[in-house]
């Protein structure tokens, strides 16, 4: 069909990997550890690496970094769980830093 657009991704900025949809998107106002970031409710062709607890900006959460399933470039984090009762809505959902990525 001409004219019609499909879904728009965002990327690894390494390899170009689609690691999520911009239809996902929660949030384009959270802080990574090297600046902006944005929520997402799902990530795909991500490997999940080893859960941990860290303490953020809206305190404990236990996470885990999400890498590339291609190049394995670190790309963000996964929120696992967290402790305080007005951040539970970040469990299973994905940080991914604005650096890292790439909306194609």
């Amino acid at each position: 069909m001409a004219g019609s657009v499909g879904p728009r991704f965002y990327s690894c900025c390494n390899c170009r990997n689609n690691v999520a949809l911009h239809d996902d998107v929660i949030s384009k106002t959270f802080q990574g550890k090297h600046g902006r970031a944005f929520l997402f409710s799902h990530a795909m062709n991500l490997v999940i690496g080893e859960k941990e607890n860290r303490q953020l900006i809206t305190g404990l959460h236990t996470v885990a970094d999400v890498s590339c399933c291609d190049c394995l470039e670190v790309v963000g984090w996964k929120y696992v769980r967290a402790f305080e009762v007005s951040q539970k809505y970040k469990e299973g959902k994905f940080v991914l830093e604005k650096w890292k990525i790439i909306c194609e």
